[in-house]
């Protein structure tokens, strides 16, 4: 495990490592947490980057920079820079850097679509896009205009190109597959999301899977990462399934 380690100069730009023990040529996974882009500490994820470990799984979180000191794309910006990072350093800690999957929970989930959709942004920051074989977006928002409440005002409202922000937009052929999961009682993020991004890569020709869970909010779709709560969904046990299959 390594901790507060820099993937980037300047508050914000660090991440924790999570490995199994003994790892090697393990797939890597890049966890990137939610917060309506204006909370979130990676510290409070511990129990993801062990849950992950523990199914033989090199996981980093990264923080990254949020509302109002920032505003998009600056926190998508920040995520592929950690990606930059995993792809750098990963096998240091077991993991094999051409093995990368991209794992977001709500705001942390539509930052992991924008890197696996909008292309540049891991062009950007030197990453071989060969190697983020997918990404999995837990209650993500993916189909929101118009920014109709603060959390949206706030961290897009200033966009020039409104349509630009939305991962819906760049549905494509030759992106990563995906697997999007959603929970039945989710008043936060609603079923559009899920829905309207299924049918816009269905459309465009790519590799996408859903799950609903029936009785599962917004939050508790995240929590079932944790030891303790596993039994309020199988998120954990279906994130896994497919990092093992797209990884092969």
């Amino acid at each position: 495990m390594g901790q507060d380690l820099a993937y980037a100069e300047g508050p914000r730009h660090g991440l924790d490592v999570y490995a199994p023990e003994d790892a090697s040529g393990r797939p890597v996974i890049v966890f990137i947490y939610g917060g309506s882009w204006s909370s979130g500490n990676k510290n409070d994820y511990a129990f993801a980057g062990a849950a992950f470990a523990s199914r033989g799984f090199v996981t980093l979180i990264p923080d990254y920079r949020l509302v109002p000191d920032v505003r998009f794309p600056s926190f998508v910006e920040d995520c592929a820079a950690a990606v930059r990072w995993a792809a750098d350093h990963a096998e240091d800690y077991g993991g094999d850097p051409s093995r990368i999957v991209l794992v977001g929970h709500s705001a942390g989930a539509y930052n992991a679509m924008m890197l696996a959709l909008d292309a540049h942004f891991l062009r950007d920051a030197g990453v071989d896009a060969a190697n983020v074989r997918g990404a999995v977006g837990l209650a993500g928002p993916y189909d929101f205009l118009p920014f109709d409440v603060d959390a949206t005002r706030n961290a897009f409202g200033r966009a020039p190109e409104p349509d630009m922000t939305q991962p819906v937009h760049f549905a494509r052929r030759d992106a990563p597959p995906l697997l999007l999961l959603w929970g039945e009682a989710d008043t936060t993020v609603g079923v559009r999301n899920i829905r309207g991004l299924e049918t816009a890569i269905y459309e465009a020709g790519g590799r996408v899977e859903t799950k609903t869970y029936p009785d599962v909010d917004h939050v508790d779709i995240m929590l079932a990462l944790s030891r303790p709560l596993r039994g309020r969904a199988p998120t954990l046990a279906d994130i896994a399934e497919f990092v093992e299959r797209v990884t092969v």
